[in-house]
């Protein structure tokens, strides 16, 4: 342990990827950053990408890698020739399909990461241990889920005992956002609005360039339907979810009994008090390449299938059947 505190560098990762988020066609669901690691829930917005202009997917890329717009110049002084017409067509398609790619979010994400802190640590080489691991969330138990495991990473792991103190969170930053539209604000929200952790999403730092959080009304699942929960029933379990995580092991009752002011958001979804519990808490153990119901897991698999995908026994075994229905019920 080197004894120094590398907190400023979970602030770069939180402003940079609210950066990238307002370039690209990702929204940024939830995030928890940890001390080595971090976690995001992204939702790619496939009919943002779609409606933009040539303009916009230019203006955003060269936002993200200003060298670029030096071939555009180029390309835009030599367009009466056909040959820079059809480059330049083959460029802004390959932009736009990256500016809706995670993992070229995610490259962006990191790169720029590793190379701030190699140059304040004054040296070179690899600074992530691999690459980065995706999930596809396939309906809406999986994704409220998903965002409630992150959200309480920092509770689950014992370094925070509330919301409000669970620094470099997007539930922090939602209560944060909540707060500042308060007149009349509490005690807990008048610290939080001055919680030295938090600065990067106060005041001047917050930056118009920088993407605010998915909105959770505006979430949908895989069908299109909006989201059954509100942004206030979501803090609302969380915070129910965040105290019996708190409690001792043997408590169980009393945990779920924490969990009972919150069984009407969970009933909404489909997922009882035991099941939610388990789930925020072990959620990483269970699945694969995707989470979700039974049906949806089947599903995602006989399209991957479909898609081409090679499988040494395709119909042997779906990592996270056997979960998923525990968690969120079977396929009848």
């Amino acid at each position: 342990m080197s004894g120094r505190n590398f907190d400023h560098r979970k602030q770069w990762l939180v402003v940079r990827i609210k950066e990238l988020a307002a370039s690209f066609a990702i929204d940024v669901c939830a995030y928890a950053v940890m001390s080595n690691h971090y976690h995001l829930v992204l939702h790619v917005n496939l009919d943002q990408l779609r409606q933009w202009s040539d303009d916009d997917v230019i203006r955003r890329w060269t936002a993200i890698f200003p060298n670029n717009a030096k071939l555009v110049e180029t390309l835009h002084l030599n367009r009466k020739s056909k040959a820079a017409q059809k480059q330049l067509r083959v460029r802004l398609d390959e932009w736009r399909s990256r500016l809706g790619d995670i993992s070229w979010f995610m490259r962006c994400l990191n790169e720029s990461l590793a190379r701030r802190a190699n140059r304040e640590d004054d040296c070179t080489g690899r600074f992530w241990e691999g690459r980065f691991k995706s999930q596809a969330l396939l309906d809406e138990k999986a994704l409220v889920t998903c965002m409630a495991y992150v959200d309480l990473n920092p509770i689950r792991a014992g370094i925070s005992h509330s919301l409000e103190n669970s620094d470099f969170t997007s539930i922090q930053e939602r209560l944060i956002e909540q707060a500042k539209k308060v007149k009349n604000r509490s005690y807990r929200q008048h610290r939080l609005l001055t919680r030295r952790a938090a600065k990067h999403l106060l005041g001047r730092q917050a930056a118009s360039s920088q993407s605010d959080l998915f909105t959770i009304n505006e979430m949908s699942g895989c069908s299109g339907d909006k989201l059954h929960i509100s942004q206030r029933s979501y803090v609302e379990v969380l915070t129910s979810t965040a105290k019996a995580l708190s409690m001792p092991r043997s408590d169980k009752e009393k945990a779920l009994a924490c969990l009972r002011d919150g069984t009407g958001v969970l009933s909404e979804i489909g997922i009882g008090p035991d099941s939610w519990l388990d789930a925020v808490q072990h959620f990483n153990r269970y699945y694969a390449q995707a989470a979700g119901s039974e049906a949806a897991l089947i599903n995602f698999h006989q399209h991957r299938m479909k898609s081409g995908e090679k499988f040494k026994y395709p119909d042997k075994w779906i990592r996270g059947r056997m979960p998923a229905r525990r968690l969120f019920g079977g396929v009848g």
